[in-house]
């Protein structure tokens, strides 16, 4: 339904197509939940000052529009909220690909030789705009990013977020052991250094800082404690750290941490579980573990192209939402081989089809919008086009690439438009993204009309 609005003010932009959001999680269900969507065959999205000012049927807020208040039409596309990325790596994107190895081997030979090099402050930059332009040109608005243990790669990451206009969540890796000399800190260098950066970023504008243990093995407890202190300190912060990815990972830190009862408990006894905390994978885990999550809060950001590609498992995504645990979709890259929601989507289906179970596409959709808004605890201002919300868009083109445009010729439900886009889509089905009610990336050769209602 449309929002109640009686006038709207000068200044005003629009985006009119087909469009989609979501207003609740539709279940895994045959059907989704009833209410939990709106789909708007022919509907307008109208933004002022950067936020959702109306989203509604273009037959009824049109006549609200000011005179000569651009309008960009988008044709044969279905326009959705920007997509979010629970968990993702901007300084890995140079070891996207890299073949034939597991997750500990994967870090020494290939991860922590690339991210060494963000300790100059120009590479770091240039990975930082890079990073930014492809997220956009793939959809992705806003996220839960990791970056180095240099601060200054924080620093690039979110200059780069503010000069496009987006809202990003990430922290300096906190290290000190089992690394290299050129990533590790220390307990109190790294707890410095992240109180510096939450003084300077958390809340600057659309940016939120993230506290970022990388996990359990490469921090003593020392620096563990540290990072409590932190969470306590700044109680609004996200938490982002890994665990339970890899077998051989599991059995090091119970020979690391012999006192702790499980993994998990590694991070409950220093204070890092809670609604703020999203814990990268937790694929190799049992009903105890997800009993503490549920009472926690603590969330998992599900990052299935990177644990097929890792050989790290399969995710059990049934037996954690059953047990009440909110679960985030993610893209891991470089673990994982895109930058793409769609493609995190497409091998969602995959593994749950691979454990027997269902993963609709509403469900999958949801997960990529208010859903993973909702893991980052931004529910109100990302993920939907409620009235007030940044005005983050993302347009998908039906005919966007040759198989979607074989299947767009043949009349299907909205189900069947939402599967076809996940399992065939990918960064030319994104024909352009919005964020902050500015256009921040049309693909090339992309034609729109504009014209003055």
């Amino acid at each position: 339904m449309s929002q109640t609005i009686a006038t709207l003010p000068a200044g005003c932009t629009a985006i009119r197509g087909q469009i989609l959001q979501f207003l609740d999680d539709p279940g895994n269900g045959p059907e989704p939940a009833p209410g939990s969507y709106q789909h708007l065959p022919d509907g307008l999205l109208v933004m002022h000052q950067g936020k959702v000012i109306a989203c509604g049927a273009a037959a009824e807020l049109s006549a609200l529009l000011p005179a000569d208040t651009p309008v960009t039409r988008y044709p044969d596309s279905l326009i959705l909220p920007g997509f979010i990325d629970t968990h993702v790596h901007m300084p890995q994107l140079g070891v996207i690909a890299s073949y034939g190895a597991q997750l500990l081997d994967w870090l020494e030979n290939y991860t922590f030789p690339h991210e060494s090099k963000f300790a100059d402050q120009t590479f770091a930059q240039a990975e930082a705009h890079r990073f930014t332009d492809l997220l956009l040109s793939h959809g992705t608005t806003s996220g839960l990013v990791f970056c180095t243990s240099h601060p200054g790669s924080v620093d690039a990451l979110f200059n780069a977020a503010e000069a496009r206009g987006m809202g990003l969540h990430g922290g300096k890796v906190m290290m000190d052991r089992f690394a290299p000399d050129a990533l590790m800190d220390t307990a109190g260098s790294s707890y410095d250094d992240s109180r510096a950066l939450i003084d300077r970023w958390h809340h600057k504008g659309r940016q939120r800082y993230a506290i970022t243990p990388r996990f359990a093995a490469t921090s003593t407890p020392d620096q563990l404690a540290v990072a409590g202190q932190l969470a306590r300190e700044t109680p609004d912060a996200l938490i982002q750290t890994h665990w339970a990815e890899n077998h051989a990972e599991i059995a090091w830190i119970a020979e690391l941490f012999p006192d702790r009862a499980s993994y998990l408990d590694v991070y409950h006894h220093y204070g890092l579980l809670g609604d703020r905390t999203v814990l990268a994978h937790g694929i190799h885990i049992d009903d105890e573990d997800r009993r503490t999550l549920a009472d926690t809060g603590t969330r998992i950001a599900f990052c299935p192209t990177s644990n097929t590609f890792l050989g790290s498992g399969l995710f059990d995504f049934r037996s954690a939402r059953g047990a009440g645990v909110t679960v985030g979709l993610a893209s891991d890259v470089g673990g994982g081989t895109s930058l793409s929601m769609l493609a995190s989507m497409a091998e969602a289906y995959k593994v749950c089809r691979l454990r027997d179970q269902p993963l609709t596409p509403f469900q999958a959709f949801y997960l990529s919008t208010l859903g993973n808004a909702r893991v980052l605890h931004q529910g109100d201002e990302i993920g939907s086009f409620r009235q007030g919300a940044w005005a983050d868009a993302v347009v998908l083109d039906l005919n966007g690439g040759p198989m979607l445009a074989m299947k767009h010729e043949q009349p299907g439900t909205l189900a069947e438009t939402l599967f076809n886009l996940m399992i065939l889509g990918d960064d030319r089905t994104v024909a352009a993204t919005w964020v902050a009610g500015q256009c921040q990336y049309q693909r090339p050769a992309t034609t729109v009309n504009k014209e003055p209602v």
